[in-house]
C-alpha cells in the first residue's frame, strides 16, 4: 500500500520499451537526421557534381548521381528520411527531376530552423514565417518566367541540356539535347484543346554496340521479341500493320465431342475442311491489305506459312504493352477478331526490319518499326559500351525528357546557376523590411536557406562559395537578375535553362515537408530506439 504522503502511483499506459521524445530535442533529433540526408547528396549537386556507387543487396551495383536513384536505392528506417524519401518521390513524379535541389533546400531550412529554436522562436512561429517567405518565391518564379513554346527550339534545347549536364550523358549532351527537342516535337499534338507532349511517349531502347554519341531517334518502335521463323522476310517497305489480340489459329470446339470415322474418305474430308478454315483465315488477312501482323496470341503454322508464301511478316505473343506501342506509333487499331479487320484498321511505317542474333536463353532479336506518320510515339535507341553506362544514360535522358515535357506543357522556363533562388532570397529580405512580427526572423532564415543552391553550385566547382555567394548577391541588387554560378565557378549570367514548374514544385514541396517535420513535438517510438 502506498503512503498518502508519497502522492499517487504513477499510471503507465505504454510498454516500459517504448521511448518518448519530447520538446526541443524531438526538433533536433528530427534535424539532425535530415541534415545527414542532404548533406549525402550535396556532392552530386550540379554540372560539377560527383557519382555515387550504389552496392544492392542482390551484389549489382549501378554508378549515379541521380537524386531519385540514389533515394529510391537507400534503405532508410528513420521516420525524417522516410519523409525526405516521401518528397523525391513527389518530386520525381510530379517533374521528373529536380531531386536533389528539393532536399537540399529543405535539409538547409530545417539547419536554419534549428537555429531559431535555439534562440527561443517558437515552431509555429517559423512555419508561418516560411508560409509568408514561399509566397514571395512563389511570385517572383512568376515574374521571372521565359514563356517558351514548341517553336522555341533553342530554349527547349538549353532546358534539355541543362538536365544532362553532371550526368553520365554530359559527354554528349548536345546531340542527346537536340534528339530529345526533336522526339518531343515529333509526338506533339492538340487532342480536345489540350497540349499532348508527354515524356512517357518517347519510349527508350538500349543498346550495348556502340558509344553514346551514335544514339539516334526512330519515327516508331524499337522491340526486343522472339522471331518465330527464319523464313520470314528480312524487311518490308511501306508497311500496312495489323495488330490483333487474339489468336490466329483455328477456333477450338468449347465442348468435347468423340468423332468415328469408320473410311480414310472421311479423315481426308476432316483435314482438308481444316485446310480450308486455314485458307479461309489467311485470305481474310491477306484481302485487307496487311502485310505486317503483331498479335498478342499464338499463331497457327500452317496459317503463318501461307502469310509467309505473301511475303508477309508475323510477330506472335506479343505483350499487350508493345502491341499498344506499336498501335501508337504506326495509327493501327487493335481488332478482337480477325473477321472484323478492315483496311480502316491497319497502321503504316515506312519500313519494318529484324535483327537476328544467335540463339541464347534471353531474347536478342530486334524488331525496327521506322517511318512512321505522325506518330504519337517514338523511341530513343540508346548506345553504350556496356550495360551500366546505358542504364545511367537512359535515367538522364528521362530527366532531361521529363524537364523538356515540363517545359513545353507548362510554357515557362527560368535561368538556372541559382539565379531564380538568389533573385528570390533578395526579394524576401526587401519583404522582410515592413515584417513588423517574429516572422521577420523566420523569413530572414528561409531567404538564407535559398541561397544553397548557389553556395552547393559554387562549392562543388572548387570556387570559394562566400565569395561567389556575395558576389553574386551584389549583382542581382545592381541589377543583373539573370546572375548565378556558372559552371566554372564564376558568377555571370548562365545559360543554362530549368522548367519554371520543376523549380516551384521543388521549393514548395522543401518548405512543406520541412514545417511538417517543425509541427512535430513528440516522438513516441515503440522498438524503443
Amino acid at each position: 500500500m502506498t503512503d498518502e504522503s508519497s502522492g499517487k502511483p504513477p499510471v503507465v499506459i505504454l510498454r516500459q520499451e517504448t521511448e518518448v521524445t519530447s520538446g526541443t530535442a524531438v526538433q533536433e533529433k528530427l534535424i539532425s537526421a535530415a541534415q545527414v540526408f542532404s548533406d549525402l547528396l550535396r556532392p552530386t549537386y550540379g554540372p560539377r557534381g560527383l557519382d555515387k556507387m550504389l552496392y544492392k543487396t542482390d551484389g549489382t551495383t549501378a554508378v549515379t548521381n541521380d537524386g531519385a536513384k540514389i533515394v529510391a536505392e537507400l534503405m532508410v528506417k528513420h521516420p525524417a528520411a522516410k519523409m525526405f524519401v516521401s518528397m523525391a518521390e513527389s518530386q520525381e513524379t510530379a517533374c521528373g527531376d529536380g531531386v536533389t535541389g528539393s532536399l537540399l533546400m529543405c535539409g538547409e531550412l530545417l539547419i536554419e530552423a534549428q537555429r531559431m529554436l535555439s534562440k527561443g522562436l517558437h515552431p509555429l512561429t517559423i512555419v508561418e514565417g516560411y508560409r509568408k517567405a514561399l509566397e514571395i518565391v512563389l511570385s517572383t518564379i512568376e515574374s521571372s518566367t521565359i514563356v517558351c513554346g514548341p517553336d522555341n527550339h533553342d530554349i527547349l534545347t538549353s532546358v534539355a541540356r541543362t538536365a544532362l549536364t553532371g550526368k553520365g550523358a554530359a559527354g554528349s549532351r548536345e546531340h542527346l539535347a537536340d534528339l530529345i527537342v526533336q522526339a518531343l516535337s515529333r509526338v506533339y499534338r492538340i487532342e480536345d484543346g489540350d497540349i499532348r507532349c508527354e515524356a512517357e511517349d518517347v519510349s527508350m531502347h538500349t543498346s550495348c554496340r556502340g558509344v553514346l554519341s551514335n544514339s539516334h531517334l526512330i519515327s516508331g518502335v524499337v522491340m526486343r521479341h522472339r522471331i518465330i521463323s527464319d523464313s520470314l522476310p528480312d524487311r518490308i517497305v511501306d508497311a500496312k500493320v495489323a495488330t490483333l489480340s487474339c489468336d490466329v489459329k483455328l477456333r477450338k470446339q468449347k465442348r468435347d465431342a468423340d468423332i468415328e470415322i469408320e473410311e480414310v474418305s472421311q479423315l481426308d474430308a476432316f483435314i482438308e475442311a481444316e485446310e480450308t478454315q486455314r485458307d479461309a483465315i489467311a485470305e481474310s488477312l491477306l484481302s485487307t491489305g496487311a502485310n505486317t501482323i503483331f498479335t498478342s496470341g499464338e499463331v497457327d503454322r500452317g496459317i503463318l506459312h501461307r502469310l509467309m508464301e505473301k511475303d508477309v511478316f508475323v510477330a506472335a505473343e506479343v505483350d499487350d504493352k508493345q502491341l499498344r506501342n506499336i498501335c501508337a506509333a504506326t495509327s493501327s487499331n487493335i481488332v478482337e477478331v480477325i473477321a472484323d479487320l478492315s483496311e480502316s484498321d491497319l497502321g503504316y511505317a515506312g519500313y519494318v526490319s529484324t535483327d537476328r542474333r544467335a540463339e541464347t536463353d534471353r531474347v536478342e532479336d530486334i524488331i525496327t518499326i521506322d517511318g512512321c506518320e505522325s506518330p504519337s510515339l517514338v523511341t530513343l535507341v540508346v548506345e553504350g559500351s556496356n550495360q551500366t553506362t546505358s542504364e545511367e544514360a537512359v535515367r538522364a535522358l528521362f530527366d532531361a525528357l521529363r524537364s523538356t515535357s515540363a517545359a513545353l506543357l507548362n510554357g515557362g522556363v527560368l535561368t538556372g546557376g541559382g539565379a531564380t533562388h538568389l533573385a528570390s532570397s533578395l526579394a524576401i529580405r526587401e519583404a522582410c523590411e515592413k515584417e513588423a512580427g517574429r516572422e521577420r526572423i523566420s523569413m530572414e532564415g528561409f531567404a538564407r536557406a535559398l541561397e544553397v543552391i548557389p553556395v552547393t553550385l559554387a562549392t562543388n566547382a572548387g570556387a570559394d562559395s562566400l565569395d561567389r555567394t556575395l558576389e553574386a548577391r551584389a549583382a542581382h541588387r545592381n541589377g543583373q537578375s539573370g546572375a548565378g554560378i556558372l559552371p566554372d565557378g564564376t558568377v555571370g549570367v548562365c545559360d543554362a535553362l530549368e522548367p519554371a514548374a520543376s523549380v516551384a514544385h521543388a521549393i514548395e514541396a522543401a518548405c512543406d515537408t520541412c514545417c511538417s517535420m517543425l509541427r512535430i513535438d513528440q516522438v513516441v517510438s515503440a522498438r524503443g530506439d
